[in-house]
């Protein structure tokens, strides 16, 4: 029974090792992704790109969080969860904010800049969503973690839709449209782990309460 348990052990650590692996690059790749992405939209006006690079930032915030709490207890998991959860919520009320101000202040986005960066993100966050994909059901944590990577490559898609919507139409809407509907995915997302995380964090106390 103990050289079962040790084997468990041995095999649970050796799983935290490989996440703690995949997290320190698809961190990396995130923080870099903000950076560029964050500099190519405030040079090409757009909301769009600026909301997909705040988009990085919160992922890479999600999987420093995820990483620090990788060898603590399930609760520390729900906790990371829950704050992951809280920040994609702020994140998206600072796009809607933006978006507000985009509306009474209008200014042409640069298209072909939009369109280059983002096809250069969606490559980033598909490399991300592949090595994420094979730890997305090993807890809570890493499913918060796949969820804000598969949100990465809706809103590249959006940025991409919304380059050509701009050069099509020479109009900002289309911009402001995708900005729109990334800031929508946010809450969405948002409210979904924060409900997730809850309902963890009050089953750990009932197990606890039980014992």
């Amino acid at each position: 029974m103990g050289s079962c348990c040790h084997d468990k052990g041995c095999a649970l650590d050796a799983l935290r090792e490989r996440q703690g692996r995949m997290l320190r690059i698809v961190l990396a790749i995130n923080v870099m992704l903000f950076l560029v992405e964050l500099s190519a939209g405030i040079r090409a006006s757009s909301t769009s790109l600026m909301a997909d690079s705040l988009d990085s930032l919160g992922d890479a915030l999600v999987y420093a969080f995820s990483l620090y709490v990788l060898f603590r207890s399930e609760r520390w998991r729900a906790g990371a969860a829950l704050l992951k959860g809280l920040i994609m919520l702020g994140f998206g009320l600072a796009i809607a904010v933006a978006l507000m101000g985009r509306a009474l202040a209008p200014v042409m986005p640069a298209a072909e800049m939009m369109g280059g960066f983002g096809v250069f993100a969606l490559a980033c966050n598909l490399t991300c969503l592949i090595l994420l994909t094979k730890h997305r059901s090993d807890d809570i944590n890493m499913e918060s973690v796949w969820l804000c990577s598969r949100n990465d490559i809706i809103a590249n898609g959006g940025v991409i839709v919304a380059a050509a919507g701009v050069a099509a139409t020479d109009s900002m809407w289309p911009d402001f449209a995708v900005g729109a509907v990334i800031a929508v995915i946010f809450l969405r997302s948002a409210f979904h782990v924060v409900s997730q995380a809850m309902r963890e964090l009050r089953r750990l106390e009932l197990s606890a309460a039980a014992k």
